[in-house]
């Protein structure tokens, strides 16, 4: 007798969608690396959507913005990871738990990668700031646990979609606004970053799904 096959994360359904969106966010990426490679001022878009005279965020949301930050850095986000991957095994949904790892991963060392490339720093300081690490981050992390819910709810395309994008959007926005509050990074980088999430986990969690399947058949 056969076991059941674990949750495919993504769901098939929803795999063609994400692949759609997986090709403008690329675009996204590699226009905005180009177009900022080497600077280390804030563009149009970013003077557009913040003020160079603005003050910086003032208690109690300056509070609130690094608590966000917080979980970016290495220690928050490996606890967030390891209580994701512990919800996933609870609910015996060991692909998922996988590509909570492996998408995180593979995101943020894409981010990583991506800094020295284009060279864009802030403040003057030589610190590298396209695209944000931490955006990239919260957005890959949210968006593997909605896959893994659209998959486990047994959504159907629309609704899935809409969490999947709403939970990528909730994400990337909180910890967008707290990078840019704080000063760690322009507007435009954590745009980049959220990108590189949309372009990273439905190719990685995809290639999950057809190692664990390969894997299943070879047992049988």
């Amino acid at each position: 007798m056969t076991g059941r096959p674990a949750p495919a994360v993504p769901p098939p359904l929803l795999r063609a969608c994400l692949g759609l969106i997986a090709v403008p966010a690329t675009l996204v990426v590699v226009v905005l690396g180009v177009l900022y490679a080497g600077h280390g001022e804030p563009g149009t878009v970013d003077r557009w959507i913040v003020q160079p005279t603005a003050d910086p965020v003032q208690p109690p949301w300056r509070c609130v913005a690094l608590a966000i930050d917080s979980l970016g850095e290495p220690a928050g986000a490996a606890a967030l990871a390891v209580v994701a991957v512990a919800g996933c095994l609870l609910l015996r949904c060991p692909r998922a738990a996988v590509s909570v790892v492996a998408g995180t991963g593979i995101t943020v060392g894409t981010a990583t990668l991506l800094k020295p490339l284009v060279g864009r720093t802030i403040h003057g300081d030589g610190n590298l700031s396209y695209p944000s690490g931490h955006t990239a981050f919260l957005t890959a992390l949210a968006l593997v646990v909605a896959l893994s819910a659209t998959g486990r709810l047994g959504l159907g395309r629309a609704a899935g979609l809409s969490l999947v994008l709403g939970a990528a959007l909730v994400a990337g926005a909180a910890m967008g606004w707290a990078q840019v509050a704080l000063g760690a990074h322009y507007p435009t980088d954590v745009l980049g970053g959220w990108c590189t999430a949309l372009v990273v986990i439905p190719v990685t969690a995809w290639l999950v799904d057809r190692v664990a399947d390969n894997g299943r058949q070879g047992r049988h």
